[in-house]
Protein backbone atom coordinates (compact mmCIF):
# COMPACT_ATOMS: atom_id res chain seq x y z
CA UNK A 1 0.00 0.00 0.00
CA UNK A 2 1.26 3.48 -0.82
CA UNK A 3 2.80 5.27 2.15
CA UNK A 4 0.59 8.34 1.66
CA UNK A 5 -2.60 6.38 2.35
CA UNK A 6 -3.97 7.12 5.85
CA UNK A 7 -4.80 4.41 8.34
CA UNK A 8 -8.47 5.39 8.60
CA UNK A 9 -11.20 6.80 6.39
CA UNK A 10 -14.88 7.69 6.42
CA UNK A 11 -17.47 5.25 5.05
CA UNK A 12 -21.27 5.05 4.74
CA UNK A 13 -22.40 1.75 6.22
CA UNK A 14 -24.96 -0.09 8.30
CA UNK A 15 -24.57 -2.33 11.34
CA UNK A 16 -28.13 -3.69 11.13
CA UNK A 17 -31.08 -3.73 8.73
CA UNK A 18 -33.57 -0.92 9.14
CA UNK A 19 -34.76 2.51 8.11
CA UNK A 20 -32.49 5.04 6.34
CA UNK A 21 -31.39 6.29 9.76
CA UNK A 22 -29.49 3.02 10.18
CA UNK A 23 -26.86 4.38 7.78
CA UNK A 24 -23.85 5.81 9.58
CA UNK A 25 -20.99 7.83 8.09
CA UNK A 26 -18.21 6.74 10.37
CA UNK A 27 -14.48 6.33 10.74
CA UNK A 28 -13.18 2.87 9.81
CA UNK A 29 -9.81 1.37 8.81
CA UNK A 30 -8.73 1.80 5.20
CA UNK A 31 -8.97 -1.64 3.55
CA UNK A 32 -5.73 -3.36 2.58
CA UNK A 33 -5.90 -4.64 -1.01
CA UNK A 34 -5.68 -8.40 -1.41
CA UNK A 35 -3.08 -10.00 -3.65
CA UNK A 36 -5.38 -9.67 -6.68
CA UNK A 37 -6.90 -6.30 -5.77
CA UNK A 38 -6.16 -2.62 -6.13
CA UNK A 39 -6.84 0.12 -3.62
CA UNK A 40 -8.71 3.07 -5.11
CA UNK A 41 -8.91 6.56 -3.68
CA UNK A 42 -12.56 7.21 -4.37
CA UNK A 43 -13.50 10.26 -6.43
CA UNK A 44 -17.15 9.19 -6.38
CA UNK A 45 -19.48 6.26 -5.92
CA UNK A 46 -23.12 6.14 -7.00
CA UNK A 47 -26.51 5.42 -5.50
CA UNK A 48 -28.60 2.53 -6.84
CA UNK A 49 -32.26 2.29 -5.76
CA UNK A 50 -31.90 -1.43 -5.09
CA UNK A 51 -29.76 -0.49 -2.09
CA UNK A 52 -32.88 0.68 -0.25
CA UNK A 53 -34.30 -2.85 -0.36
CA UNK A 54 -30.99 -4.28 0.77
CA UNK A 55 -30.73 -1.80 3.65
CA UNK A 56 -34.24 -2.54 4.84
CA UNK A 57 -33.68 -6.29 4.80
CA UNK A 58 -36.53 -6.92 2.36
CA UNK A 59 -34.26 -8.97 0.10
CA UNK A 60 -31.97 -10.50 2.70
CA UNK A 61 -32.80 -14.00 1.44
CA UNK A 62 -31.53 -13.07 -2.02
CA UNK A 63 -28.78 -10.61 -1.06
CA UNK A 64 -27.58 -11.57 2.41
CA UNK A 65 -25.09 -9.14 3.94
CA UNK A 66 -22.14 -9.56 6.23
CA UNK A 67 -22.59 -6.73 8.74
CA UNK A 68 -21.35 -4.09 9.13
CA UNK A 69 -21.77 -3.41 5.42
CA UNK A 70 -20.40 -0.47 3.41
CA UNK A 71 -22.58 0.66 0.50
CA UNK A 72 -21.42 1.35 -3.02
CA UNK A 73 -21.20 -0.93 -6.07
CA UNK A 74 -19.96 1.80 -8.44
CA UNK A 75 -16.52 3.24 -7.99
CA UNK A 76 -14.53 5.87 -9.86
CA UNK A 77 -11.16 7.01 -8.61
CA UNK A 78 -7.40 6.76 -8.69
CA UNK A 79 -5.35 3.71 -7.84
CA UNK A 80 -3.12 4.29 -4.80
CA UNK A 81 -2.06 0.71 -4.08
CA UNK A 82 -1.84 -2.66 -5.85
CA UNK A 83 -1.76 -6.23 -4.58
CA UNK A 84 1.27 -8.46 -5.07
CA UNK A 85 -0.29 -10.43 -7.93
CA UNK A 86 -1.69 -7.47 -9.87
CA UNK A 87 -0.14 -6.63 -13.22
CA UNK A 88 -0.98 -3.91 -15.70
CA UNK A 89 -2.16 -1.35 -13.16
CA UNK A 90 -0.13 1.22 -11.23
CA UNK A 91 -0.71 3.94 -8.65
CA UNK A 92 -2.00 7.03 -10.43
CA UNK A 93 -4.19 5.15 -12.92
CA UNK A 94 -7.74 6.54 -13.13
CA UNK A 95 -10.25 3.71 -13.14
CA UNK A 96 -13.88 2.73 -12.76
CA UNK A 97 -15.47 -0.56 -11.74
CA UNK A 98 -18.54 -2.35 -10.53
CA UNK A 99 -17.60 -3.74 -7.13
CA UNK A 100 -20.04 -6.53 -6.32
CA UNK A 101 -19.01 -6.76 -2.68
CA UNK A 102 -19.81 -3.08 -2.14
CA UNK A 103 -17.52 -0.74 -0.25
CA UNK A 104 -17.31 2.21 -2.66
CA UNK A 105 -19.31 4.69 -0.54
CA UNK A 106 -16.10 5.56 1.29
CA UNK A 107 -12.92 7.53 0.84
CA UNK A 108 -11.01 4.40 -0.24
CA UNK A 109 -12.19 1.10 -1.69
CA UNK A 110 -10.57 -2.21 -2.59
CA UNK A 111 -11.55 -3.62 -5.99
CA UNK A 112 -10.61 -6.85 -7.77
CA UNK A 113 -8.14 -6.05 -10.53
CA UNK A 114 -10.07 -8.18 -13.00
CA UNK A 115 -13.16 -5.91 -12.93
CA UNK A 116 -11.58 -2.46 -13.27
CA UNK A 117 -11.24 -0.56 -16.54
CA UNK A 118 -9.66 2.72 -17.50
CA UNK A 119 -11.97 5.63 -16.71
CA UNK A 120 -13.41 7.73 -19.54
CA UNK A 121 -11.13 10.59 -20.50
CA UNK A 122 -13.85 12.94 -21.73
CA UNK A 123 -16.03 13.29 -18.62
CA UNK A 124 -15.12 14.26 -15.05
CA UNK A 125 -13.98 11.32 -12.96
CA UNK A 126 -16.82 11.94 -10.49
CA UNK A 127 -19.39 11.64 -13.31
CA UNK A 128 -17.87 8.35 -14.43
CA UNK A 129 -19.13 6.73 -11.22
CA UNK A 130 -22.62 6.83 -12.78
CA UNK A 131 -21.63 4.30 -15.42
CA UNK A 132 -20.79 0.80 -14.10
CA UNK A 133 -24.04 -0.60 -12.68
CA UNK A 134 -26.48 1.48 -14.74
CA UNK A 135 -24.51 1.25 -17.97
CA UNK A 136 -24.02 -2.51 -17.75
CA UNK A 137 -27.68 -3.04 -16.94
CA UNK A 138 -28.79 -0.94 -19.90
CA UNK A 139 -26.35 -2.66 -22.28
CA UNK A 140 -27.47 -6.13 -21.27
CA UNK A 141 -31.17 -5.22 -21.46
CA UNK A 142 -30.98 -3.48 -24.84
CA UNK A 143 -28.17 -5.30 -26.63
CA UNK A 144 -27.97 -8.78 -25.09
CA UNK A 145 -31.52 -9.70 -24.15
CA UNK A 146 -33.76 -7.49 -26.33
CA UNK A 147 -31.31 -7.46 -29.26
CA UNK A 148 -32.81 -4.18 -30.43
CA UNK A 149 -32.63 -3.68 -34.20
CA UNK A 150 -33.19 -0.78 -36.62
CA UNK A 151 -36.80 0.22 -37.17
CA UNK A 152 -38.22 -1.51 -34.11
CA UNK A 153 -40.69 0.24 -31.81
CA UNK A 154 -39.11 -0.02 -28.38
CA UNK A 155 -40.67 1.00 -25.08
CA UNK A 156 -38.37 1.86 -22.19
CA UNK A 157 -40.55 1.78 -19.07
CA UNK A 158 -38.89 3.79 -16.32
CA UNK A 159 -36.69 5.85 -18.62
CA UNK A 160 -36.24 8.60 -16.05
CA UNK A 161 -33.99 6.49 -13.83
CA UNK A 162 -30.26 5.98 -13.98
CA UNK A 163 -30.50 2.85 -16.14
CA UNK A 164 -33.19 4.39 -18.33
CA UNK A 165 -31.06 7.23 -19.65
CA UNK A 166 -28.44 4.81 -20.93
CA UNK A 167 -31.09 2.40 -22.26
CA UNK A 168 -32.76 5.13 -24.30
CA UNK A 169 -29.43 6.14 -25.83
CA UNK A 170 -28.40 2.58 -26.67
CA UNK A 171 -31.77 1.72 -28.21
CA UNK A 172 -31.71 4.93 -30.26
CA UNK A 173 -28.17 4.27 -31.47
CA UNK A 174 -29.33 0.80 -32.56
CA UNK A 175 -31.79 2.50 -34.89
CA UNK A 176 -35.00 1.95 -32.93
CA UNK A 177 -37.98 4.25 -32.57
CA UNK A 178 -37.81 4.81 -28.82
CA UNK A 179 -40.90 5.40 -26.71
CA UNK A 180 -40.12 6.24 -23.09
CA UNK A 181 -42.27 6.47 -20.00
CA UNK A 182 -41.20 9.25 -17.66
CA UNK A 183 -42.68 11.71 -15.22
CA UNK A 184 -42.79 15.42 -15.93
CA UNK A 185 -39.68 16.01 -13.81
CA UNK A 186 -37.67 13.58 -15.96
CA UNK A 187 -39.10 14.40 -19.39
CA UNK A 188 -36.43 16.91 -20.46
CA UNK A 189 -33.57 14.55 -19.58
CA UNK A 190 -35.23 11.62 -21.34
CA UNK A 191 -35.88 13.74 -24.42
CA UNK A 192 -32.23 14.83 -24.42
CA UNK A 193 -31.21 11.16 -24.28
CA UNK A 194 -32.93 10.66 -27.63
CA UNK A 195 -36.45 9.41 -26.95
CA UNK A 196 -38.74 9.89 -29.96
CA UNK A 197 -41.89 9.87 -27.85
CA UNK A 198 -42.40 10.43 -24.11
CA UNK A 199 -45.39 9.03 -22.27
CA UNK A 200 -46.25 10.57 -18.90
CA UNK A 201 -47.29 7.43 -17.09
CA UNK A 202 -49.39 9.46 -14.64
CA UNK A 203 -51.83 10.61 -17.31
CA UNK A 204 -51.18 8.94 -20.67
CA UNK A 205 -51.64 5.44 -22.06
CA UNK A 206 -48.76 3.45 -23.48
CA UNK A 207 -49.05 2.89 -27.24
CA UNK A 208 -49.50 -0.59 -28.63
CA UNK A 209 -47.93 -2.60 -31.51
CA UNK A 210 -44.57 -2.55 -29.76
CA UNK A 211 -41.72 -4.80 -30.88
CA UNK A 212 -39.87 -4.60 -27.57
CA UNK A 213 -40.83 -3.67 -24.02
CA UNK A 214 -38.00 -3.11 -21.54
CA UNK A 215 -39.21 -2.67 -17.96
CA UNK A 216 -36.80 -1.03 -15.55
CA UNK A 217 -39.02 -0.36 -12.53
CA UNK A 218 -41.04 -2.21 -9.92
CA UNK A 219 -44.71 -2.01 -10.89
CA UNK A 220 -47.91 -3.73 -9.70
CA UNK A 221 -48.80 -7.04 -11.41
CA UNK A 222 -51.77 -5.45 -13.17
CA UNK A 223 -49.51 -2.76 -14.64
CA UNK A 224 -47.09 -5.45 -15.82
CA UNK A 225 -49.98 -7.31 -17.45
CA UNK A 226 -51.10 -4.10 -19.14
CA UNK A 227 -47.63 -3.52 -20.57
CA UNK A 228 -47.61 -7.06 -21.91
CA UNK A 229 -50.77 -6.38 -23.93
CA UNK A 230 -48.98 -3.57 -25.77
CA UNK A 231 -46.59 -5.98 -27.45
CA UNK A 232 -47.30 -7.21 -30.95
CA UNK A 233 -47.44 -10.95 -31.49
CA UNK A 234 -43.92 -12.31 -31.20
CA UNK A 235 -42.65 -9.19 -29.44
CA UNK A 236 -39.82 -9.28 -26.90
CA UNK A 237 -40.26 -8.51 -23.19
CA UNK A 238 -37.30 -7.82 -20.92
CA UNK A 239 -37.36 -6.77 -17.26
CA UNK A 240 -34.90 -6.12 -14.46
CA UNK A 241 -37.74 -5.59 -11.97
CA UNK A 242 -41.34 -6.83 -12.06
CA UNK A 243 -41.50 -9.71 -14.58
CA UNK A 244 -43.79 -9.25 -17.57
CA UNK A 245 -46.35 -12.05 -18.22
CA UNK A 246 -45.22 -12.81 -21.78
CA UNK A 247 -44.14 -16.13 -23.25
CA UNK A 248 -40.33 -16.31 -23.32
CA UNK A 249 -40.03 -13.03 -21.41
CA UNK A 250 -36.58 -12.34 -19.98
CA UNK A 251 -36.14 -11.37 -16.33
CA UNK A 252 -32.47 -10.93 -15.47
CA UNK A 253 -29.95 -9.78 -12.91
CA UNK A 254 -27.09 -7.78 -14.37
CA UNK A 255 -23.76 -9.55 -14.48
CA UNK A 256 -20.42 -7.85 -13.99
CA UNK A 257 -18.72 -7.71 -17.39
CA UNK A 258 -15.41 -5.92 -17.76
CA UNK A 259 -15.40 -6.09 -21.58
CA UNK A 260 -18.84 -4.51 -21.83
CA UNK A 261 -17.86 -1.79 -19.38
CA UNK A 262 -14.80 -1.02 -21.49
CA UNK A 263 -17.05 -0.77 -24.58
CA UNK A 264 -19.28 1.70 -22.77
CA UNK A 265 -16.24 3.80 -21.86
CA UNK A 266 -15.24 3.74 -25.52
CA UNK A 267 -18.67 5.00 -26.55
CA UNK A 268 -18.41 7.85 -24.06
CA UNK A 269 -14.98 8.89 -25.28
CA UNK A 270 -16.19 8.69 -28.88
CA UNK A 271 -19.03 11.08 -28.06
CA UNK A 272 -21.66 8.39 -28.77
CA UNK A 273 -22.93 7.96 -25.20
CA UNK A 274 -23.60 10.73 -22.69
CA UNK A 275 -23.42 10.50 -18.91
CA UNK A 276 -26.25 12.40 -17.25
CA UNK A 277 -25.65 13.02 -13.55
CA UNK A 278 -28.78 14.31 -11.91
CA UNK A 279 -27.17 15.18 -8.57
CA UNK A 280 -23.81 15.18 -6.81
CA UNK A 281 -24.30 14.52 -3.10
CA UNK A 282 -21.81 14.07 -0.23
CA UNK A 283 -21.51 10.46 0.92
CA UNK A 284 -22.40 11.56 4.44
CA UNK A 285 -25.91 12.39 3.14
CA UNK A 286 -26.60 8.88 1.83
CA UNK A 287 -29.40 8.34 4.37
CA UNK A 288 -31.19 11.36 2.96
CA UNK A 289 -30.85 9.99 -0.57
CA UNK A 290 -32.42 6.71 0.59
CA UNK A 291 -35.33 8.61 2.12
CA UNK A 292 -35.95 10.64 -1.01
CA UNK A 293 -35.68 7.58 -3.25
CA UNK A 294 -38.23 5.67 -1.19
CA UNK A 295 -40.56 8.67 -1.40
CA UNK A 296 -40.20 8.84 -5.19
CA UNK A 297 -38.40 12.18 -5.09
CA UNK A 298 -35.28 11.34 -7.08
CA UNK A 299 -34.55 11.04 -10.78
CA UNK A 300 -31.66 9.88 -12.90
CA UNK A 301 -28.30 8.95 -11.50
CA UNK A 302 -27.03 10.34 -8.20
CA UNK A 303 -23.30 10.25 -7.55
CA UNK A 304 -21.82 10.41 -4.08
CA UNK A 305 -18.56 12.17 -3.27
CA UNK A 306 -16.41 11.72 -0.14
Amino acid sequence: MASTVPATMRAARIHHYGEPGAIRYETVPVPAPGRDEVLVQVAASAFNPTETAIRSGRVRDVFPLTLPYTFGWDVAGTIVGVGDDVGGWSPGDRVIARVDAGGAAAQYAAAPADVIVEAPRTVPLTDAAALPVAGLTAWQAVCDHANVRPGQRVLINGAGGGVGGFAVQLAKSAGAHVIATASARSADAVRAAGADQIVDYTSQAVPDSLDVVINLVAIPPDAAASLATRLRAGGVAVSIATPLPVTDAVHFVTRNDREQLAKLVGLIDAGELAVDVAEVVPQRELASVHRRSEAGRTRGKIVLVP
